[in-house]
């Protein structure tokens, strides 16, 4: 099964220095057949205006992966850490027993991040975070494990969670495969660029929710950059 979610039907809110759209129900929208796809619970499109962010507020129980396009996120956190995430690159929140954080764009320009939620397979554990720099040619042409709580990823960020985050970057015309397995759900989003996926255009920031399928083929109509989420 494939369904398209473009990104003129997915709720949202401008607050003037946040432009946010969401892909699944969340805060002030709510949309009772687009609550989660499998264990991914959210996927937010945020646009952030220069020197604005979110002040300090808390998380429990969630893996929160952050995937920036455009500009900078500045990070911090209750356990002390700090660090400044750049387009293209990617940081992982796990929330676990609690912990408050802040994310601030503090660039003259404008931010644009995808922010991810996964439901974890277990709670209990103890907060934490990380950031890891993916440089898009390492990617060209195929897909790259970011943020993974599969044992055999191992260079990815840990996330502790049945699911994996991935990256491609495709020239128009290239093409690229992933095996995601009858028995899972995948949800890919070109951050730039558009992208034909079994025969269905997806335009950029377009959402594709994907099941009962044991492989999916990307073809870039033009120069393009994607994320992909694979759950159970």
């Amino acid at each position: 099964m494939i369904e398209l979610r473009p990104f003129n039907s997915l709720g949202g809110e401008n607050h003037g220095w946040l432009d946010a759209k969401h892909h699944f129900s969340f805060a002030g929208y709510y949309d009772e057949s687009r609550v989660h796809w499998g264990a991914l619970r959210v996927w937010n499109d945020d646009t952030i205006a220069p020197h604005t962010g979110f002040p300090p507020h808390p998380h429990r129980d969630m893996e929160i992966i952050t995937y920036v396009r455009e500009g900078a996120i500045t990070h911090e956190d209750s356990l002390g850490n700090k660090g400044r995430t750049e387009a293209g690159d990617v940081q992982v929140m796990s929330a676990g027993t609690g912990i408050r954080h802040s994310e601030y764009n503090r660039e003259d320009v404008t931010t644009k991040i995808f922010q991810i939620w996964i439901i974890p397979t277990h709670t209990g554990d103890a907060p934490a975070w990380g950031a890891k720099p993916f440089p898009k040619g390492d990617r060209s042409g195929r897909f790259v494990t970011l943020a993974s709580g599969i044992k055999s990823d191992e260079d990815a960020l840990p996330i502790r969670t049945n699911a994996r985050v991935l990256g491609a970057t495709l020239k128009a015309g290239e093409t690229a495969e992933y095996l995601l397995g009858a028995d899972r759900k995948g949800y890919l989003v070109p951050a730039v660029g558009t992208v034909e996926v079994e025969g269905v255009r997806v335009n950029a920031r377009d959402g594709l929710a994907i099941s009962e399928l044991a492989s999916i083929k990307i073809t870039a109509i033009e120069d393009s950059e994607i994320v992909l989420v694979d759950s159970i």
